[in-house]
Order: C-alpha cells, then structure tokens, then sequence
C-alpha cells in the first residue's frame, strides 16, 4: 500500500472517527450522522480539499455498502408481507411509482432528465437502514404504528432493488428475470443450510464460538454475505440485492435457530456501523460533485421535493383508515427520506452514461437533504402527537424486538 493511499484512509477514518463527536457538539436538534459523513467526504475528497481519494478505499466502501443492506435485509420480516401493513405499503410504493412515471415525464420534457428509470425508482425509495436509528431513538417503532413503518420501509427499500436488477441492467430482460430468480435461489439454498447442518450440532457450534475468539458467528455472517455478493455480481445483479438477500437468509439463520441473538446484532453493528458503513457515507460525500450543486441549486430542491410529494403523500391517502391523519403526516416524511439506494442508482446511472451529471450530483444531494430534514420534521410532530391522549397500541410490535439495541448512524 503506498504512503497516498494510507494518507487517504486516515483522511476517512479520522472523519468516521470524528462524525459522533460534531453531532453531539453541535448545538440544536440532533443531525444524523450520514449527512456529517457526506459532507466531510465532499470537503476532504477530490472537489474539495483534495485530502483523499476514492481509489485506496473502494473496496472498503463496496463492503460498507454491502453491510448497509445486509443490516436493512436482516431487519426484513417476511410475514409482514402477509399482514395489512404490508399489503398497504405495497399499494403505496405501487402508487409512488405512478407518480414517479409522470414526474419523470415532466422532467424530461423540460429537458430535465434523459436517465428515466434511475431517476423514477429513485423518486420510489425509502432508507429503512438509516432511518431506524433515529426512529428508534425516539421510540418511533413501537405499536401499530411502528409495523406501518417498518413495513412500508421495508417496500421502499427492497421492491426498488428487485427493480434496479430487472431493469438496469444491458441484458435481455428475460436473462435478467432468470438471474434473478438464480440469486434467489441460491438464498434459499443457504437458508435450508441449517436443516443439513442439523440445529443442535448448530446451536452447540454457536454457543462454543458467539463469545470466543473464534468469534463463529460473526466469521459465517461475513462469508454469507460474500457469497451472495459474489452470487449477484456474478450473474450481472447489482451488489446490493445479494447484501439485502443476505440479511433475509441470516434473519431466518437466527430466528430457526432459537437462541439469543443479541451478541451477534451486536458484533454486526459494531463491524458495520463502526468501520465499513462510514466508510461508505465517506467515499459517497468523495464523489459528490458540489460544483455541480452550487451551479444549479434549483435542481437538487426539485428533486427533494419530488421525493416528498411522489414517495411521502400516497401514505396521506393508504393509510387513511387505520392511522390518524398526525400518524400518517409522520409517515409521509418518513417514507420520503433515502440515500443508500440514490448513492447506488447514481452510480449506476454515470457507470452506464445514462444519468446526467447535474442529476447525479443533485439527485444524492436531495437524499442528504432528505436525510437530514424529514426525519427531523417526523420526530418533531411525533413527540407533539406523544403529548396528547393517544390510544392503546397493541404489544409486541416488530419495532419492540430491536428497540434496545446500541445506537447507530
């Protein structure tokens, strides 16, 4: 490794380090820390100070981005599908993608846009990833309102990444279909992994290894997630739907198995959210071109509030017959923050030449506003709506199960 690229990753580590400590010494409502991370990138990197570069800490961002989504897969709960919450989330998405088309039809015949399908699923997308710790820290995910959230969280995050693999992609859409129906099998493969193994030879091998050095657990998740990493990559997917399918398989790893999962939850924070998932943020602020912003500012406040209006209202209309109208104004700002998935549709979208590049810069731009207005805006009316008499909320609600955990960007 040469001295350059050392002097880079310090240049990152020493923000990633640093994020925690400016939040808590900045005065006024807590900033998430993503939007700390972004910016920082955007000053040290190459349209800035010219501090680092994103070349020495590529791989260590693919890996941040890939326990981003592993950490958003594993808090997917399939039977929420199966429940009200979830088949209302599905008919909101599949209503923000109606908007999303005509929006997108605007814009470009302003000749605001040529990229359709990046900047239409980008108008689609929820980060459940990172708003869970901030829901979380303000005791928003618990009752019946916390399953409407995680569930239309969980459609905002993952029915974009199937359509990112079926439809941004250069291949015949019939080949894409069958790669992705290959990925996914090969998560149910490893989700019966555990039946071969045989669950007391497993829960014994956990047991021995969830506290040692040998730190078991902690080494099988890794490897789980390179594989379907490698698995989706192979067969010309985007990274990120093998890291989302990763999380599934090890949720139902853990859930099958019946032991405590704390210690593990635990390590995967600690290794995600404490050194590859900064990293990510970091190398993502690095490639943000502010010029382009600062030349054309209209343009990133077009697209945050597109994201309000195309993902946030449907919720004022979905919901309607199970959550008041305060519930579901907080829904509506909820739903519309996002930045993991513009990051990556950004990406996409220059790698292929079809995005504009004042929409790339302007398009993760409005998801750092997002990041760092709705939910502010969500918790505010939250904690108005906390004051007044509310209803009972029926126990043990999906938000309950996590709600303790250590918190996190």
């Amino acid at each position: 490794m040469t001295i350059h690229a050392l002097a880079s990753l310090l240049a990152v580590t020493l923000v990633a380090a640093l994020a925690p400590v400016i939040v808590a010494a900045l005065p006024g409502p807590k900033i998430p820390q993503v939007v700390i991370l972004i910016f920082a990138g955007v000053l040290i990197g190459p349209h800035g100070l010219g501090l680092a570069d994103t070349t020495s800490i590529q791989l260590l961002a693919n890996i941040g981005l890939g326990f981003l989504f592993l950490l958003a897969g594993y808090e997917l709960d399939p039977k929420l599908f199966k429940e009200r919450s979830g088949r209302l989330a599905m008919i909101g998405w599949a209503a923000s993608a109606l908007l999303a088309v005509g929006a997108v039809a605007v814009l470009a015949r302003l000749h605001y846009v040529r990229d359709f399908v990046p900047i239409g699923l980008a108008l689609t997308t929820t980060a459940l990833g990172t708003l869970l710790p901030i829901l979380q820290d303000n005791d928003m995910l618990a009752g019946k309102f916390g399953r409407y959230v995680l569930a239309a969280g969980a459609v905002g995050e993952l029915f974009p990444i199937v359509a990112i693999s079926l439809f941004l992609t250069k291949r015949n859409q019939f080949v894409a279909i069958g790669s992705l129906l290959a990925v996914a099998a090969a998560a149910l493969v490893l989700t019966a992994a555990p039946r071969v193994i045989g669950d007391r030879r497993l829960r014994a091998l956990i047991a021995q290894g969830q506290s040692a050095t040998a730190q078991t657990t902690l080494r099988f998740s890794i490897v789980l997630l390179v594989v379907l990493l490698l698995f989706a990559d192979r067969f010309g997917l985007d990274v990120v739907l093998g890291a989302v399918l990763a999380g599934l398989v090890l949720r139902t790893w853990t859930r099958r198995m019946g032991v405590d999962v704390r210690p593990l939850e635990e390590k995967l924070d600690a290794v995600g959210y404490g050194i590859f998932i900064p990293v990510f943020f970091v190398s993502s602020g690095m490639t943000l071109d502010i010029h382009a912003i600062v030349s054309d500012p209209v343009r990133l406040f077009v697209f945050a509030g597109l994201l309000l209006v195309v993902r946030g209202l449907p919720s004022l209309l979905v919901y309607m017959r199970v959550l008041p109208l305060a519930q579901r104004v907080e829904m509506t700002f909820v739903t519309a923050t996002t930045l993991p998935l513009l990051i990556a549709l950004a990406e996409i979208g220059e790698h292929d030449g079809v995005m504009l590049p004042a929409n790339t810069a302007a398009i993760v731009g409005a998801g750092a506003l997002s990041v760092l207005i709705f939910p502010a805006v969500a918790t505010v009316l939250h904690k108005r709506g906390r004051a007044a008499p509310r209803s009972a909320d029926g126990p043990g609600s999906l938000g309950d199960e996590r709600s303790q955990r250590g918190q996190r960007l």
